[in-house]
């Protein structure tokens, strides 16, 4: 099942009644309540300073293993909340993660950095760009990508991506919508890796020591050209005027909703980010030696 992606950005009072998110916003001076079943929800995204949240809530998302992502005064995720527990055999799963070798980390990430170019091949070829240099890249990439294909790859797709465009952060539009969607995106591998009994903390490339998330970061790079593709479709509605609107937020929000193929099955993003995570657990307890990352339709 698909779970529901929330986003609050208007002042409201979150509480919890009958395993119900009960949820009260002022509309006219009068108190307006909408209630949503907490098993149904998988990220909750509070983007204002007037939003107040009870424990009860808080603890009722946790143990549904649903994630909360604050936003700061930019209105871009600033903090993430993950449940502790997520999986049954949990400490199992975290030691066989701490000890997996280099070698196979290094095959993982070989297999990460082929699925997202193979992505942004995708991407391009939608949006009728060339895909000639990302066709021989992949072939090139090689256990822990000695030569770093995936900044190869990269730099040819983002100067392929939009005319003029430039990746930078702190960039113009829609840099913007990029960032914002990448977090959201984040928060949601993060939240799967957890469910799936491991630390979202330990890579397999990513290896920052200020980096909480850096498995996360590893897992969520064949997703990104999803997120690509959906912003350059915003972006050629909006155009320069692209900002982080309510609207454009919502929209980016519908990720999780996206199709795509997992090895034999087609499913949402948010349903195959599960079969991602699982896989990733299974190759590092020796069962599976491929991680199951999406292909683009």
């Amino acid at each position: 099942m698909i779970k529901r992606t929330l986003y609050f950005g208007n002042p409201a009072y979150l509480s919890c009644k009958l395993n119900q998110l009960v949820v009260k916003v002022k509309k006219d001076l009068t108190d307006i309540e909408t209630s949503i079943p907490i098993e149904d929800i998988g990220v909750v995204l509070l983007d204002h300073s007037q939003i107040t949240i009870t424990h009860s809530v808080i603890k009722k998302l946790a143990k549904n293993k649903a994630v909360i992502i604050s936003c700061n005064d930019q209105h871009m995720p600033a903090t993430l909340m993950l449940p502790l527990e997520g999986h049954n055999t949990q400490s199992e799963r975290y030691r066989h993660q701490i000890n997996a070798s280099l070698p196979l980390k290094k095959n993982l990430w070989q297999h990460t950095v082929e699925a997202k170019v193979r992505n942004q091949l995708k991407v391009l070829e939608l949006l009728g760009r060339p895909t000639n240099r990302l066709e021989i890249l992949i072939k090139r990439v090689q256990s822990g990508d000695p030569d770093n294909i995936e900044g190869q790859a990269a730099a040819f797709y983002w100067s392929h991506y939009l005319d003029g465009f430039i990746r930078d952060q702190f960039g113009d539009p829609p840099n913007n919508l990029l960032n914002y969607g990448y977090a959201i995106l984040r928060a949601m591998v993060a939240r799967s890796l957890v469910a799936s009994g491991l630390l979202p903390t330990l890579g397999i490339h990513h290896k920052n020591k200020y980096n909480a998330y850096c498995l996360a970061d590893d897992i969520m790079e064949p997703y990104r050209p999803f997120i690509d593709l959906l912003v350059f479709q915003m972006y050629e509605e909006l155009g320069m005027e692209s900002f982080l609107s309510k609207e454009s937020k919502r929209e980016l929000l519908s990720i999780a909703t996206l199709d795509a193929q997992f090895q034999n099955k087609r499913s949402p993003l948010m349903v195959g980010m599960s079969l991602t995570t699982a896989s990733v657990a299974q190759c590092f307890e020796g069962t599976k030696r491929k991680i199951n990352y999406p292909v683009m339709l």
